[in-house]
């Protein structure tokens, strides 16, 4: 049997997609490219915005389209937030939510024998386990490697429909991340990335009583710290919602952790954050900021941030400009407030015109792009390691990431030579900004 899969969303979907795949294989089923013709296609959705909504409809019938007699299995969480919506679209037979993608092959399997259309979906109250699905390794990239630490969200922002879809916050065991890891960095990945749904709530379902030296998070940096290897540890986010600049500073004592922090800002604007129900305020962003870049001036921050979130003044929206310029983000991710069920934004006033809002977000954009050349042009002249990953053979480039997450870009000459050098880290010098990163040569 052939199964295609395709994945809409973030980190944590691309990581329980992959583990789906491990679950077919090992039961005989061929992956083959979502392109090509197959007997099963696989979308997981997202929901984040009505955008993401509009997109998971699209590939559903784009899949259709390959093989009209396809069996369409569709989970995630557009799955999980609208069922019965999903149900509808011409096509659908199987309609899984976010904690059910473990027995999607069981499901499958069901359907070809009853031919009979199924909806597997628990209320909010019923996610709260963690899903276990042992080591997961990516299909196409041997260098960087996810590993998922955490599931669900308390935190309920205004404007954020995730925790009715992901549920309750939940741990992995410790001893579970820690032998997922280790057998990754056997297999030869050179870095670990730390996801979840919100990573800074790992361990943290009780308020910390001080009784443990290490708590949150950096138990899990600690221990697999503390494995022998040549690789780096990378945390895919970090919110300030959750932590403070104290925390954050506790973190950078481990050598093996990269200069680099994902910080969701979402707002530049004490009362916008308040609206949207995020508990710190500019200045203990600005805080976690200023404690990264004492430590290393070039410490990657990148960010998210969104515009027209209702009741949003042009006096708050220029306070989120100028974060981003103080900050100097490498990477400013700016998003259009987008009305999504369940929340309390969805019935608040002040929704801000379409127009408003694409030209809040053009500008931002604009912005956020000359703060990242701020922030190369910082690191000018540095050397620093490169986890070399991809060629480019019509250009003579290479690419890879620093620990601070610049993308380097290195010319070459020996196709052969350079070859040797992928999936290892290599000491550059930075030389200027070029599209998203920097050109570089090899020291």
């Amino acid at each position: 049997m052939k199964v295609a899969f395709h994945t809409l969303g973030c980190k944590v979907n691309q990581y329980e997609t992959e583990a789906m795949m491990k679950d077919f294989r090992e039961k005989g089923c061929e992956i083959v490219d979502e392109r090509e013709f197959a007997d099963v296609y696989i979308i997981n959705t997202c929901t984040v915005t009505a955008v993401a909504d509009r997109k998971s409809r699209q590939y559903i019938r784009r899949m259709k389209k390959v093989n009209p007699d396809s069996v369409i299995a569709v989970t995630g969480c557009y799955a999980q937030i609208k069922p019965e919506e999903v149900a509808a679209v011409d096509g659908v037979d199987i309609v899984a939510g976010t904690n059910e993608k473990g027995r999607m092959a069981e499901y499958i399997a069901e359907f070809m024998d009853n031919h009979v259309s199924q909806v597997h979906i628990k209320g909010y109250d019923e996610l709260d386990v963690y899903e276990e699905t042992g080591t997961v390794t990516s299909t196409e990239n041997r260098t960087r490697a996810y590993i998922k630490i955490q599931e669900g969200c308390n935190r309920f922002c205004a404007y954020c429909v995730i925790p009715y879809a992901r549920g309750k916050v939940r741990s992995r065991l410790l001893d579970e991340i820690v032998r997922e890891a280790e057998e990754l960095i056997a297999a030869g990945y050179k870095e670990l990335v730390l996801t979840g749904i919100n990573t800074a709530l790992y361990d943290m379902e009780n308020e910390h009583d001080g009784s443990e030296e290490l708590y949150g998070v950096e138990k899990v940096i600690d221990a697999i710290n503390c494995i022998k290897g040549d690789f780096r540890i990378r945390l895919s986010s970090l919110e300030p919602a959750v932590v403070n600049a104290d925390y954050v500073k506790r973190l950078l004592k481990y050598d093996k952790l990269c200069h680099h922090m994902h910080l969701s800002a979402q707002s530049g604007s004490d009362d916008v954050l308040a609206a949207m129900n995020r508990p710190y305020s500019r200045q203990a962003y600005l805080d976690i900021v200023s404690v990264l870049r004492e430590f290393d001036p070039c410490y990657g921050v990148s960010t998210d941030i969104i515009v027209g979130f209702p009741g949003e003044k042009e006096k708050n929206f220029d306070e989120s400009c100028s974060l981003v310029r103080e900050c100097a983000f490498c990477k400013t991710h700016v998003f259009k407030y987008s009305k999504r069920p369940m929340t309390i934004a969805a019935t608040m006033e002040g929704h801000i015109d379409p127009e408003v809002k694409n030209r809040r977000s053009d500008k931002l954009h604009k912005i956020g792009m000359e703060a990242a050349e701020n922030f190369f042009d910082k690191n000018r002249g540095r050397t620093e390691l490169v986890l070399l990953e991809e060629l480019y053979p019509e250009k003579s480039i290479a690419t890879g990431y620093t620990d601070n997450y610049t993308r380097v870009y290195i010319g070459y000459e020996d196709e052969h030579e350079i070859n040797k050098l992928l999936n290892e880290f290599v000491a550059v010098k930075l030389v200027e900004p070029y599209e998203d990163g920097m050109t570089a040569v090899i020291l």
